[in-house]
């Protein structure tokens, strides 16, 4: 995909994410992934820039601008530093968009704004230790006050969030449900040590009869868990290009300063044949993205779309970042390099939101009807 497509104002949303990020983020991502730390100052400043709420609407504190532009921000800001661009993806897709689409009019007056201004964090909790894939098979209760008992594992932004939408059995159908950090009951009871993304946060929660309040109609738990996910997948997508590109600008610009045998690496033909398939690959990636987000923005059906996306992106991006190490040989191998940080944080994209497996199969699902169902 050209980036001659994009109107003028996808175009000024790219570049004002694209100077954030190499002015503010990639100096610093190195120190945070080898502190573990959490940069809340990156979001607060995010938020000054309308990048927390790229495409809420305006009148809810958002920038008002498309779902292609938010799209944009993420890989830039994953191009960066993908933990960070994690947490915007999570707090947008996962956590302010559905609030903002199945809220009534009052909690979404009250609870999006501070979010869409990075103010507030927000947390999508789904996921437990024995129903990831199978969420149908969640154990979390709610009782019919709202009272919610149960635990939730690898919640990105845990630690941090200050909105998260919960979904919970109510009695025997899922409900989603909003809880405030702070209330009677909630503890974030752990802090998950991780392969990569080591700048976001990924925690494991409980609740003990905590106060919520009702998102959407009860009972429609799945269809809103379902819809998030079919939006979210385009964000971690992007967020897999995004980590992909960066290991393309690392690997070429390598290829053109190290040399052997008197000349650069560039003027080796495995090394042309290798550079070109990974930029091939990743615009191909990125075309995918862009075409889902546009059919999100349209309000048409995007869930095989998606899928696809992001099944691609990610697969992409973890090859291409394992074969930019193998440019930089040894060197590529070390921390004096960010190839190994793109390396580690790209494989988590093809498990998130729906593993790979679960992209094969909504994909299949989409193109053989009851035929595909028969085999289960």
């Amino acid at each position: 995909m050209s980036y001659s497509e994009l109107d003028d104002e996808q175009r000024e949303i790219r570049d004002l994410a694209r100077r954030f990020a190499d002015e503010e983020i990639a100096p610093r991502a190195a120190a945070w992934d080898r502190a573990h730390e959490f940069p809340k100052d990156v979001f607060a400043a995010l938020g000054e820039l309308g990048l927390m709420g790229t495409c809420v609407p305006a009148e809810h504190g958002g920038a008002g601008a498309d779902f292609l532009s938010y799209i944009l921000v993420l890989e830039e800001l994953s191009r960066a530093d993908a933990g960070v661009g994690v947490t915007v993806a999570v707090h947008t897709s996962a956590g302010t968009l559905p609030i903002l689409a199945n809220g009534t009019p009052e909690q979404v007056d009250r609870l999006v704004p501070p979010l869409a201004q990075g103010h507030e964090l927000a947390a999508f909790a789904l996921t437990e230790s024995g129903s990831g894939s199978d969420a149908g098979a969640m154990r979390t209760r709610a009782t019919d006050d709202g009272a919610i008992t149960g635990t939730k594992q690898w919640i990105t932004n845990g630690s941090h969030a200050h909105v998260f939408t919960v979904f919970a059995q109510d009695p025997d159908a899922a409900s989603a449900f909003v809880v405030r950090r702070g209330a009677d009951g909630f503890r974030v009871t752990r802090e998950e040590e991780k392969l990569g993304l080591n700048s976001s946060s990924t925690a494991d929660l409980a609740f003990e009869a905590t106060p919520s309040e009702p998102l959407g109609p009860r009972g429609a738990g799945m269809r809103i868990a379902l819809s998030t996910l079919d939006g979210g997948r385009i964000g971690i997508a992007a967020q897999a290009v995004g980590i992909a590109q960066a290991a393309l600008d690392v690997a070429a610009g390598y290829a053109k300063e190290r040399h052997a045998f008197g000349r650069p690496i560039g003027g080796f033909g495995a090394i042309q044949q290798k550079l070109a398939d990974m930029q091939t690959e990743i615009e191909a990636a990125r075309a995918l993205v862009w075409r889902a987000a546009r059919l999100k923005q349209a309000g048409r059906p995007h869930t095989v779309e998606g899928a696809q996306a992001k099944l691609f992106a990610s697969r992409v991006a973890r090859h291409w970042t394992g074969e930019a190490i193998q440019v930089l040989g040894g060197y590529g191998y070390t921390r004096e390099f960010p190839a190994e940080r793109y390396y580690r944080d790209a494989k988590v994209t093809e498990i998130y939101e729906g593993t790979s497996e679960i992209q094969r199969l909504v994909i299949a699902r989409a193109l053989l009807g009851e035929a595909a169902r028969a085999t289960d």
